[in-house]
């Protein structure tokens, strides 16, 4: 039986908190997780609000263009979007709370949209970063 478009998106949307997992950074007091939500500057304020979080970093994940402008992405053809690397203090904040502020921050029924911002480097994607464990 086909999937629907929605249970697709649905399904594609829940690998989310499955794949970006946490990861420990090189300093082991704290892990980092990426979140791809839509406009990486309100991720990040939505991030940079919760205690426990060290730092919030915008850059762009997947795609096919080395090192990207924000000019190329925004323009679109790069097949990157627009995402947020958190790092955070695990004694401080869990990844369940970070998880948490992730879907209080997404439209997972929105395609290529989120809120008032639109377009291929507003996707949610889901990306997995585990560099510390070898998976």
């Amino acid at each position: 039986m086909p999937i629907s478009p929605l249970s697709a998106r649905c399904c594609s949307l829940l690998l989310i908190a499955g794949f970006a997992s946490p990861a420990m950074a090189d300093n082991t007091d704290t892990a980092s997780a990426v979140f791809a939500a839509g406009c990486f500057w309100c991720v990040e304020e939505a991030y940079d609000k919760v205690e426990g979080v060290v730092s919030t970093t915008s850059g762009f994940s997947g795609g096919d263009v080395a090192d990207p402008s924000y000019d190329q992405v925004v323009a679109g053809g790069t097949g990157h979007a627009e995402a947020v690397k958190v790092e955070y203090d695990p004694s401080r904040v869990d990844y369940d709370t970070l998880l948490y502020v992730f879907w209080r921050n997404v439209d997972p029924f929105a395609e290529n949209r989120q809120f008032c911002d639109e377009g291929p480097p507003i996707a949610v994607p889901s990306f997995r970063w585990t560099p510390n464990n070898g998976d």
